[in-house]
């Protein structure tokens, strides 16, 4: 069975865990990521588009049914309790990450509304809307072909995920797309998107109304069981990784601590930062965050188990150092020329 860390949720959360979703009684227009929707709208509304409005509902992941101008919007978003599920599993999304979801996936929905994925210019500008979809995708990092919005080159994955993440960029009141991509290639689908959005303004969709595909209402798994099912297990990947020697190099060995400076527990120091890490290691490597997620919690816990220590006064070049160490191991996973270095076997 798949190990998942539900004990650093809070117990009032844990208390949820034996319940079926169908039953925790979620509603959207009731819950706390309503006022993000309402958000969306508004700013759909101030970017000139008068008669879109995608329907959000709640799901069991944030996505948009191919060809339905739909929003499904993750079940723990709409629930206090879950979220701290979520957050001790996953770590949940904060105000940006929701608004930047929400973003990319009308931009999905825009597409299948108007059907712009059938024109010959959308398919001269993104590429064919018929291409296989793949995880382990290709791409070329800092390209300016393409916008930057989801981590991981996003835009990269997909000629679907290319317009959408287009599309997320041009609705962010706070993007400066106009300035920031002004010499890109990917600015010819920004004007694309600029000029379509102000023609369609007014214009009834095409396909107004959407089929959703998972419902709160039909997921019968209970919160345990469901987290169980997605929870990405990397411990195969990172098994037997070497860690020791590296980390006591970044950080103090309680053997050569002296009396001077001040020293404090490193897996304080690292649990602080621990998101943090992650979140900028995911963006600017393009490794999945599973992974990275899993690599950064092996390191805290290592810390710990060797009562590794950090210098009050290095602390900052210490949380830079380890950085830089996750993103190597991180990018040595990613080319995939040689295997993260393992723990000879006894």
């Amino acid at each position: 069975m798949v190990v998942v860390a539900f004990e650093k949720a809070p117990p009032e959360a844990r208390q949820v865990l034996t319940v079926p979703i169908r039953e925790l009684g979620l509603r959207l227009e009731e819950s706390p990521v309503a006022e993000y929707v309402h958000r969306l709208y508004e700013e759909l509304e101030a970017a000139g588009l008068h008669d879109f409005r995608p329907r959000c509902y709640l799901s069991d992941e944030w996505g948009c049914p191919s060809g339905e101008p739909v929003i499904g919007i993750p079940f723990y978003l709409g629930d206090p309790r879950v979220r701290h599920i979520e957050d001790a599993v996953n770590d949940i999304e904060g105000e940006r990450e929701i608004m930047m979801y929400l973003r990319h996936e009308a931009g999905h929905a825009f597409n299948y509304a108007y059907e712009l994925y059938r024109t010959d210019e959308w398919h001269t500008l993104f590429g064919s809307f018929r291409r296989a979809y793949r995880d382990d995708y290709p791409f070329v990092p800092f390209s300016r072909d393409f916008v930057r919005h989801i981590p991981g080159w996003y835009a990269q994955k997909h000629p679907d995920e290319d317009f959408a993440e287009t599309f997320a960029v041009w609705l962010d009141p706070d993007s400066r797309w106009r300035s920031r991509y002004a010499s890109w290639g990917a600015m010819r689908k920004l004007l694309y998107v600029d000029r379509i959005a102000r023609e369609l303004g007014d214009v009834t969709p095409a396909h107004p109304a959407g089929e959703t595909d998972v419902t709160v209402d039909e997921m019968e798994q209970t919160v345990e069981q469901f987290y169980r099912d997605v929870h990405a297990d990397e411990s195969r990947m990172i098994a037997g990784l070497a860690l020791d020697t590296d980390l006591a190099d970044i950080f103090v060995d309680p053997a050569r601590r002296r009396e001077e400076p001040e020293y404090g527990p490193a897996s304080v120091l690292l649990a602080e930062h621990r998101r943090d890490i992650i979140d900028k290691v995911n963006e600017w490597t393009g490794v999945r965050r599973t992974l990275v997620r899993a690599l950064v919690s092996a390191a805290e816990d290592r810390v710990r188990e060797l009562g590794l220590l950090s210098r009050r006064d290095r602390s900052r070049s210490e949380m830079i150092e380890l950085t830089v160490y996750i993103t190597a191991l991180s990018m040595t996973f990613l080319t995939g020329q040689r295997p993260l270095r393992h723990r000879k076997a006894p």
